[in-house]
């Protein structure tokens, strides 16, 4: 009879850790979190779940001479974007599954 019981309760432990996970997917949707390179000329905003939302580009970034500068700060606002947001998921998992790695979840 305790084994019942005890399995009962880590299957109910699990569903409620399952809907804490889904709730916190939904969270990281909705949350954006922003990186910028070269002193804020270019900003990109990412979603928690890793999709960027917008590239903003200021005209003080923009030469024509000197492209390559202006790919290699979009490339490293977006790389501290995505850091920030992988960072946040990695932060909102672990307080759900108590810091232990689950594989597949992020």
């Amino acid at each position: 009879m305790m084994k019942g019981m005890n399995n009962k309760n880590l299957l109910k432990q699990a569903q409620e850790m399952q809907q804490r996970m889904s709730k916190i997917q939904e969270e990281l949707d909705q949350t954006s979190v922003e990186g910028s390179a070269g002193g804020g000329v270019v900003k990109v905003v990412v979603t928690g779940k890793l999709k960027v939302q917008s590239v903003e580009i200021s005209p003080d970034a923009v030469d024509p001479d000197d492209v390559e500068l202006l790919q290699d700060l979009v490339q490293a606002a977006v790389n501290e974007a995505m850091d920030k947001a992988q960072t946040l998921a990695q932060d909102k998992m672990a307080a759900v599954t108590g810091g232990l790695s689950i594989p597949g979840l992020m």
